[in-house]
């Protein structure tokens, strides 16, 4: 079967630098991701040199302030980034992707100080982060939450459980919401707590359908004390800080799934025009270069729709429902373009010899995380005719 290697996506960047950027992520999913990817999903590996690499390169703070070690980057190019990543393994491109929304709340909501004391490591320093929302009964009700910070003088002592933490038991720093006050939306406040901290350990990483080689766990903080100095914005203003994470967050997810359907799709055309039957191409029946020209569709339509909502947010403008839009349709879309990969190479498809049943069992996770689809059309429909009646 001839080998037909996948062209680079074309693509679209604001700047020379940022062509720049994008090579330069090219050579690293060439030199150190790509060749290493199945191997080590297959053998639940997480990759934290890669991570190191990623931040000494200047690649895990890209959407932030050059003043505190961030790369001054556009979201645009940001998630063109993520999708390079993530198209040579999702474990790399969610993960940036989650750095990223930890790091979301200290840089738009921190003070200067606090923002001086932590954001050049955790931008630039060789530090990995994770987000902590979600609970074993708080998942998409999320204001229900009920892990407590109570406050002691000059400390805060957290106690609870959260859920579904990518990076759980291995990150260094954590963005932490907790409830401070009442019970709803209005009580919940931001910490910024140490991976190290007294008091917090991690369960055992949950066994996954897909995308074994990225930790997610359980994490219980059993009294975990933080000085006030590491509160993130102000008292009960935790759930407005998580949501503004979460718009941002979502369109990550969008540009990771875009790139999942990408690999998928450059695998189905490379075993399509190589796979002989009936004396020819299997490209060459109609029934195949139809859903090819399908999958094709969906990713250049999901892409243009991740790429419109990036812009907004650049240019300062509401974007919440476009971010909704497009983590919706991209995610769907690679669920579908994965699932006609598989399709496309049969019974080798079926096999984890080929690369497409890892990435549709990927796939799969992206239309649940940072807010299920059915999440995502509620946030539309609400834009659309306004909240639910009760």
């Amino acid at each position: 079967m001839p080998d037909r290697a996948p062209q680079p996506v074309d693509r679209q960047l604001p700047t020379e630098e940022a062509r720049d950027l994008v090579a330069l992520v090219r050579d690293i999913v060439q030199r150190e991701i790509a060749p290493h990817a199945a191997e080590q999903e297959d053998a639940g590996r997480f990759p934290r040199e890669v991570f190191s690499l990623l931040s000494e390169s200047g690649l895990l703070g890209l959407p932030y302030d050059s003043e505190f070690g961030g790369g001054d980057q556009p979201y645009e190019v940001y998630l063109q980034v993520l999708e390079e990543l993530a198209a040579a393994r999702l474990t790399v491109g969610l993960g940036v992707s989650v750095h990223s929304l930890a790091c979301h709340a200290l840089a738009g909501y921190g003070t200067k100080q606090q923002q001086a004391d932590h954001l050049p490591a955790m931008l630039g320093g060789g530090l990995l982060g994770a987000y902590c929302l979600s609970e074993p009964a708080a998942g998409s009700d999320a204001a229900s939450l009920r892990t407590k910070a109570v406050r002691e003088g000059d400390e805060w002592v957290i106690t609870g459980t959260k859920a579904w933490i990518t990076h759980g038991g291995i990150a260094d720093f954590y963005t932490v919401l907790a409830r401070t006050g009442a019970e709803g939306a209005r009580g919940i406040t931001a910490f910024l707590v140490p991976g190290d901290a007294e008091g917090l350990s991690a369960a055992a990483p949950e066994k996954k359908m897909g995308m074994k080689g990225s930790p997610t766990a359980q994490l219980h903080f059993d009294g975990v004390r933080v000085p006030d100095s590491r509160r993130i914005g102000e008292e009960g203003q935790g759930f407005a800080i998580a949501l503004s994470a979460l718009d941002s967050g979502r369109l990550g997810i969008a540009a990771c799934a875009i790139g999942v359907a990408q690999a998928a799709l450059d695998e189905a055309v490379a075993y399509a025009t190589g796979r002989q039957q009936f004396g020819r191409p299997i490209a060459d029946f109609q029934g195949l270069r139809f859903m090819l020209a399908d999958m094709a569709t969906q990713i250049e339509a999901g892409r243009a729709l991740y790429l419109s909502a990036a812009r907004l947010r650049d240019a300062g403008r509401p974007f919440s429902k476009e971010a909704a839009m497009a983590k919706l349709f991209c995610t769907d879309a690679a669920m579908k373009v994965t699932t006609d990969a598989v399709q496309v190479l049969g019974g080798y498809g079926y096999t984890a010899d080929f690369p497409v049943e890892r990435l549709m069992r990927e796939a799969k996770v992206l239309q649940i995380v940072e807010g299920t689809n059915q999440i995502q059309r509620m946030v539309v429909a609400r834009h659309l005719a306004g909240p639910e009646t009760r």
